[in-house]
């Protein structure tokens, strides 16, 4: 008996473009449950847009694209729907409601997706903001909190779907430097829990600390991938090379 685990995310031949400009160019990529990537590349080499093909927000030209087996249908309401659940997703700007609190923003889609009753939803509104460190923010609104906070909420928000896989696209790229920090500390304690993640990012010493395995996009290609201390320290190709020293 093997003991791989089961695969979360299955990606075959993946291709995308945007009018005639090739943003894909045949991804392949399988994501372990449990697993935890991070994605580095140059702005425009297609990091961001791969994440947002996974979890249904850009429909693909070609290729195959499974999450726990099942097969992603960019033209199919009901398996998109289905899909979304089980994949989370967290975007550098928020995008929390400015017109709920706190925690009305991270109610509202158990509510209506899973139908749990408010005082369920409240619960566990309750229950993950003192998971993401801001139980007392609950009646907070979203102008009234720092950018950190307000991102730590989007987590919150996006727990409460309970995803199987949680992609982060650049989240803390919008933040001010002193509050980095915060934000990634929640990440890596979800990591840390078995949580599988795929997370864009521009933090060189945090994807080396916290992931499994460290994916290098150029051009629309996966253009090179290994664990992270073979990665930084033993990068094979000029590109990768060239990419490290402008980042350090």
């Amino acid at each position: 008996m093997s003991n791989a685990k089961p695969c979360a995310l299955s990606i075959q031949g993946l291709r995308k473009s945007f009018g005639n400009k090739e943003v894909l160019r045949s991804i392949d990529l399988e994501v372990q449950s449990g697993e935890v990537i991070a994605i580095i590349g140059k702005s425009g080499s297609g990091k961001s847009t791969l994440l947002r093909c996974i979890n249904g927000l850009e429909s693909f030209q070609q290729g195959q694209l499974k999450v726990q087996g099942q097969s992603l249908e960019p033209h199919n309401p009901v398996a998109l729907r289905v899909l979304r659940q089980q994949v989370g997703m967290i975007f550098q700007s928020f995008n929390l409601f400015p017109h709920l609190n706190v925690g009305r923003n991270i109610q509202l889609a158990p509510g209506l997706v899973k139908h749990l009753t408010r005082a369920e939803t409240e619960t566990l509104a309750r229950r993950l903001l003192a998971r993401v460190g801001l139980e007392e923010k609950f009646d907070a609104f979203p102008d009234q909190l720092s950018g950190g906070q307000q991102q730590r909420v989007a987590i919150a928000r996006a727990l409460a779907m309970s995803p199987m896989i949680l992609l982060c696209d650049e989240i803390t790229s919008a933040l001010d430097p002193e509050l980095v920090g915060e934000v990634l500390a929640v990440v890596e304690s979800l990591a840390q829990e078995g949580m599988t993640l795929l997370m864009v990012t521009h933090e060189m010493q945090f994807a080396r600390r916290v992931s499994d395995r460290v994916i290098f996009m150029h051009q629309g290609r996966v253009h090179e991938q290994g664990p992270p201390e073979e990665l930084f320290a033993h990068p094979q190709t000029p590109e990768l090379k060239q990419f490290l020293s402008s980042v350090h």
